[in-house]
């Protein structure tokens, strides 16, 4: 018999408010990118697509983050308890359909903006990975009782932003973050659906 996961505390989010949301925020997300480049002269990492070889490989990272990602959630259980908590109250109330926005806003507007502007601006060396990816983490903060999901968000920013520095192309994260997103999703659904 599987463990349900804990219900959110907080007032529950009807799917259009969570829709709304993620919108929002992409868009706030790309604003914020493209006022950093007015700003900042530094050139943002290319989406390189090689004959569709970064999609590949950004499609692979993205399946063993998936892998890692459950192995983290069945060995960590502050993990998995912040884990539960996110995904019931975002996933819960989106149809199977949505889980393509789920995919696509955020892969696309926080890789953008951490891996395409800020990794670049700061400089593409293991500082600059370290940096953006703390604020990435960062940004996945949603209360200090979820902690270990902003560590483990961390560390995710890292690996993408390491993938975005060894091959030159910001469609490798954006590929790993939206497989990412939408296998997790898909799989975390099938869960709770059983």
């Amino acid at each position: 018999m599987s463990q349900q996961p804990p219900t959110p505390t907080t007032e529950t989010l009807t799917r259009i408010q969570i829709l709304i949301a993620m919108g929002v925020t992409a868009v706030v997300l790309l604003i914020v990118a493209r006022l950093w480049l007015l700003f900042d002269p530094a050139e943002m990492l290319p989406i390189k697509w090689a004959g569709g070889r970064s999609l590949l490989i950004g499609m692979a990272l993205g399946l063993g983050i998936t892998a890692a990602s459950a192995i983290a959630y069945q060995v960590w259980a502050a993990y998995r308890q912040s884990a539960d908590f996110y995904l019931a109250m975002v996933l819960t109330p989106l149809n199977w359909i949505d889980l393509i926005w789920l995919g696509l806003l955020p892969g696309m507007s926080e890789e953008l903006l951490f891996r395409g502007v800020m990794l670049p601006a700061i400089g593409l060396t293991w500082f600059g990975i370290l940096i953006s990816s703390a604020c990435f983490g960062v940004m996945h903060f949603s209360g200090t009782q979820h902690i270990p999901y902003v560590i483990w968000a961390t560390f995710i920013g890292g690996v993408l932003g390491y993938s975005a520095v060894a091959t030159g192309s910001l469609l490798v994260p954006i590929a790993a973050h939206v497989t990412t997103n939408v296998v997790s999703a898909c799989l975390w659904k099938l869960g709770r659906s059983r």
